[in-house]
């Protein structure tokens, strides 16, 4: 059909003339209320946004030289993160000179890694960069 008919039929419709496919021979076009179409594509748009989920990353901090008692307490906020489905990231922070704890702080992830097993699984393990080394958990899927 040539394109001044279906120009007027679309304005005796009372709609819009939309090229759906212009490289196609002839070009593919459709009759609709473009409005509408537009409408329709920003719901759909916004369905898929909500239906994504947002990733939440905590932080712990801990030091070469952390007490007993303050690790069980870090490990106790690691293991509601995880349960409340958050990714956790578990870092050790060096000071001054303290980097020559390299091998504590490494100790330490690793027995957190060992502690948090059933709640979460580690994404990376632990990796130094500049004054910190880090190591990231994800957590386990629940079965519902």
């Amino acid at each position: 059909m040539p394109l001044k008919e279906a120009l007027n039929m679309a304005d005796d419709m009372g709609l819009d003339l939309v090229e759906i496919s212009p490289k196609a021979d002839p070009p593919v076009c459709k009759i609709i209320d473009y409005k509408k179409f537009l409408y329709e594509q920003k719901k759909r748009q916004k369905e898929i946004k909500q239906k994504t989920q947002k990733v939440v990353v905590k932080e712990i901090r801990f030091g070469p030289n952390t007490d007993d008692h303050d690790y069980e307490f870090k490990k106790n906020h690691a293991v509601k993160f995880l349960k409340d489905g958050a990714k956790l990231k578990a870092f050790v922070f060096f000071k001054g000179r303290s980097i020559l704890f390299k091998d504590k702080g490494k100790m330490l992830l690793l027995q957190l890694a060992q502690d948090l097993e059933e709640y979460g699984t580690v994404e990376q393990m632990p990796k130094l960069e500049g004054k910190r080394m880090t190591m990231f958990f994800a957590p386990k899927k629940s079965k519902k």
